[in-house]
């Protein structure tokens, strides 16, 4: 596959879970965060939950290219936990993947904008 990126992949996942299956996601997770951390390209994953909705999640992924979204998208045990996913413990969900287009902190700006590398420190 060609990568037709200058940056990573970004996952966005939003989901939703049965609140009464909040222990089963966490321990389904746990599994899912061993696999996908011996994928070749895969480089972290946080997840967060909304204060808004106790029920609502975001889980933010990155990947080095399309290489290693496709080997994690057709991971035998990523398929196992997507079905489960959607059969039993998301009441819905929203997948995202997006090209990063810039990344840039504090400390390392060749990718930050012309105009915003004269920052005030």
């Amino acid at each position: 596959m060609t990568d037709h990126t200058t940056g990573p992949i970004a996952m966005i996942f939003e989901f939703w879970l049965d609140p009464d299956l909040h222990q089963e996601y966490l321990a389904e997770s746990a599994q899912v965060r061993d696999l996908v951390a011996g994928v070749p390209g895969f480089l972290g994953v946080e997840r967060f939950r909304s204060t808004a909705d106790p029920d609502k999640f975001l889980a933010v992924g990155f990947f080095a290219d399309e290489d290693a979204v496709a080997r994690w998208r057709t991971d035998p045990g990523h398929r196992r936990a997507q079905a489960l996913g959607r059969r039993r413990l998301f009441t819905r969900y929203r997948l995202r993947m997006a090209n990063v287009v810039r990344d840039y902190d504090a400390d390392h700006r060749a990718q930050a904008p012309i105009d915003r590398n004269h920052h005030v420190s």
